[in-house]
């Protein structure tokens, strides 16, 4: 019998990785992901408590995308930025932290995770991708016997297949809102609309709840175009989108229907309640002033049609071009009003 390899990996790590490299790369879903990559993390290494951190671009600060330990609902809301703490640190850096005692450490004594308990030891690994780090696993007091050169190597091969898998699933996110996104005003576009609407009639019908529509089209629009030119004209429905979203309620939401028309989808929300926030809305977009690149100063005003489910119509054709109907009938008696039923 040939000697044995002390280099030789265990089957049971083999197994370990087989199953995690199958796991990713199975799904496209984030969440799903993350959780697979926490779930193997547990069972190749004991520890008090595990995180996995994503990095949020737009703000450059990290936040705590999934836990496990117990500590995941006072996580939530904590956001870490970079070069701060031991997350914060290790994206700055892209390297590996290893902290066998924590109480010698500075960068344990700043704002982060390690503040909710007492932490001892800490192993912070990136999460690498072809873009850079997009993330950091966290594993707060790893059991010392752990601590292993073979250890630490394994890790970095699950955190390099957690960090492939991550990145093709944004991948594919970022793929999937482009194909749901309008290009001029980042609104989603009139596609969605008819699947959103669509899911909402029925899930409507499915618990008696209402749901309505805001129909807008800004008035004499083409007089922008014609006065300032297309690029200005582009530029002005951008910015028309990006107010239409922060006039919104958090559960409306908001789609470029073509042209200079626009539609608020409400959902859960009766007519009586739609008229009201859409007169709110009408009145704050007119009283917008809208500074262009240029130093232009813009305002606009719309006519709007309201439509209710069930009461103007149980389908998506019937509830739009009721609403489309309403809209032309302000434009027809002076424009700049919102009419319902």
């Amino acid at each position: 019998m040939a000697p044995q390899d002390e280099n030789r990996i265990p089957i049971d790590d083999l197994l370990v990785f087989h199953q995690l490299a199958r796991s990713l790369t199975s799904s496209f879903d984030l969440d799903a992901i993350l959780r697979t990559i926490l779930e193997h993390m547990e069972r190749f290494i004991q520890a008090d408590m595990w995180t996995l951190l994503m990095l949020e671009e737009s703000t450059q600060e990290l936040y705590y995308a999934i836990a496990a330990g117990g500590e995941e609902a006072a996580l939530r809301d904590l956001r870490v930025k970079v070069g701060e703490g031991v997350a914060g640190w290790v994206v700055q850096h892209g390297e590996t932290l290893i902290v066998p005692e924590a109480d010698k450490d500075p960068r344990l004594r700043q704002a982060s995770p390690e503040q909710l308990r007492k932490v001892r030891s800490v192993i912070a690994m990136p999460l690498r991708g072809r873009k850079g780090v997009q993330g950091v696993i966290e594993i707060l007091n790893p059991r010392a016997a752990q601590l292993t050169d073979y250890t630490i190597a394994f890790l970095h091969i699950l955190a390099d297949h957690a960090a492939i898998a991550l990145e093709n699933a944004r991948d594919v996110a970022r793929i999937q809102q482009l194909t749901i996104t309008d290009d001029t005003t980042g609104l989603y576009n009139v596609r969605h609309l008819y699947e959103v609407l669509r899911c909402e009639l029925e899930r409507g019908a499915q618990q008696n709840q209402p749901a309505s529509i805001a129909f807008l089209d800004l008035d004499r629009f083409k007089l922008v175009n014609d006065m300032h030119g297309h690029l200005i004209g582009s530029e002005l429905l951008a910015r028309v989108g990006t107010r239409l979203r922060e006039l919104s309620r958090q559960q409306d939401l908001c789609f470029r229907y073509g042209g200079d028309e626009f539609v608020v989808l409400m959902p859960q929300t009766s007519a009586d309640e739609a008229r009201a926030h859409a007169v709110r809305l009408h009145v704050a977009l007119l009283d917008t002033r809208f500074r262009m690149k240029n130093g232009l100063v813009l305002t606009v005003s719309a006519s709007v049609g309201l439509a209710t489910y069930p009461a103007d119509g149980d389908t998506i054709h019937s509830i739009i071009g009721t609403a489309d109907a309403r809209m032309y009938k302000v434009k027809s008696e002076g424009r700049g009003q919102v009419r319902g039923a």
